[in-house]
């Protein structure tokens, strides 16, 4: 039997980026990002947005995607953006207890700019409604010289 690990998210940024830089010359943006789950009010009757809250990492990668580069420039707390990733769980020792930890955390595989971004002047990768920016690798090059 096969196994897929594939992640597609649309939703907001809920802080900035936090970036980190190893000293090997690596680099990885830690997203804080959510996204809303719809349910009905038993209650009300009404239909309400349930908030999920989740941790995405986007890296630098030593061939190809410079994605922690990308988040860096372009990504600010409220954005709008898709993101497509895979899950990893994490695990580590903590430091003031020695207890192990697990996190599942999203690592970024792609992503598509759905908002204009600060300083646009107008031009391609507007709002939702226009065709976003896509970042394959084919547009890096084509992001790269654009001017937003």
């Amino acid at each position: 039997m096969g196994n897929l690990n594939k992640v597609m998210l649309i939703g907001r940024l809920t802080r900035d980026p936090e970036i980190k830089t190893f000293s090997n010359g690596g680099k990885v943006a830690n997203i804080g990002f959510a996204v809303n789950n719809r349910r009905k009010n038993q209650q009300t009757g009404q239909w309400e947005d349930v908030p999920v809250w989740l941790d995405l990492k986007a890296f630098n990668r030593d061939t190809g995607r410079k994605l922690a580069d990308l988040v860096e420039q372009s990504l600010h707390k409220g954005q709008q953006v898709y993101f497509e990733g895979h899950l990893v769980l994490e695990e580590w020792t903590g430091k003031d207890d020695g207890k192990a930890r697990t996190k599942m955390v999203i690592y970024v595989d792609d992503m598509q700019f759905l908002e204009k971004r600060e300083g646009d002047g107008g031009g391609r990768a507007g709002s939702a409604q226009s065709a976003p920016a896509k970042t394959s690798a084919a547009d890096d090059k084509e992001i790269e010289d654009a001017p937003f």
